[in-house]
């Protein structure tokens, strides 16, 4: 007995397509993504941290609530998650930047 789809046809299910992921230009981009967004992170938690360090946190946290879902739905296009791990990736160290500075 036969099924109706040949194995041939498994090859041509609807999916995501199959290129190479780019992972040279993708790090790239996760990294300068990183860099601008630890300095930034950075620069404005030390800001807000002169004028309270409580300011400083509570800022952060509720910036990083409020982007947390759409970063999550997001995480799986082909561009953007290279942007959205630099940028989350950045975000941690200028957190631990913070940390250690105070």
């Amino acid at each position: 007995m036969t099924s109706a789809l040949g194995a041939h046809d498994y090859a041509r299910r609807p999916g995501p397509p199959t290129e190479p992921t780019p992972w040279a230009a993708g790090i790239t981009v996760a990294a300068l993504v990183a860099a601008l967004t630890a300095v930034g992170v950075y620069a404005f938690g030390a800001a807000l941290a002169q004028v309270h360090p409580l300011l400083s946190l509570a800022v952060n946290l509720v910036a990083v609530g409020g982007i947390a879902p759409t970063v999550w739905r997001w995480r799986t296009r082909p561009v953007t998650r290279w942007v959205l791990a630099g940028a989350s990736v950045g975000v941690a160290l200028a957190w631990i930047g913070l940390l250690f500075s105070t």
